[in-house]
């Protein structure tokens, strides 16, 4: 198996949700971080035109996002029957949980990026209660869609999604994530794996 090489930031919960992947399932890499994400230079980026991490890069050459990663390094993996990616449970209810991680993750880059840019200023109106929605819609469904996933599994993308993402509003103090206790409960359950051991958010640094 080649060794691959995982482009991104420590900081990113796009990139620790893919790193969680390559850990947990064992898969042979190394983490090379974007130290300076104000690079406009696509090579910085593992050659993404979007300048956006995580970035895959293998003897084909990079291959760009989260979702598309985890796939492909399920793929390598020894356990491909046992993990579950997105749109692996024929079941609404996944799909919705599914759906609404990305949409918090998405969301909390929104309003990171939108206090950057106007530090005194409030976000768009829009972001905070949408965010707050989709937290609430996972946290009253957590239980329930975690019993629709296979048992046998030994990862599934929305368990590694939700962890990365929740934890994330806090390491960025985007919002507060106390009142959500279902996620809560299962974040202190997941980040006992190795693979989120491993992962704590930090910033890299030269």
């Amino acid at each position: 198996m080649t060794e691959l090489v995982l482009i991104g930031r420590s900081s990113s919960h796009f990139t620790r949700t893919a790193r969680i992947f390559a850990l947990e399932l064992g898969v042979p890499h190394t983490f090379r971080p974007v130290l300076d994400m104000t690079s406009q230079d696509s090579a910085s980026y593992g050659g993404n035109p979007a300048l956006k991490v995580p970035v895959l890069v293998d003897e084909d050459g990079p291959l760009f996002g989260t979702e598309n990663i985890c796939r492909a390094l399920t793929e390598r993996s020894r356990a491909r029957d046992r993990v579950v990616l997105r749109s692996d449970v024929g079941k609404r209810e996944v799909a919705n949980a599914e759906e609404m991680v990305l949409h918090v993750m998405s969301t909390g880059v929104s309003l990171i990026m939108s206090k950057i840019a106007a530090p005194d200023a409030p976000p768009p109106p829009k972001l905070m209660p949408s965010l707050q929605n989709a937290l609430l819609h996972l946290n009253g469904t957590i239980d329930q869609v975690l019993e629709l996933l296979p048992k046998d599994r030994v990862l599934s993308f929305l368990e590694a999604a939700i962890f990365a993402a929740v934890s994330h509003l806090s390491f960025r103090q985007v919002a507060d994530v106390a009142p959500y206790d279902r996620l809560a409960a299962f974040c202190d359950r997941f980040a006992t794996r190795e693979g989120a051991r491993q992962t704590e958010y930090r910033y890299d640094a030269a």
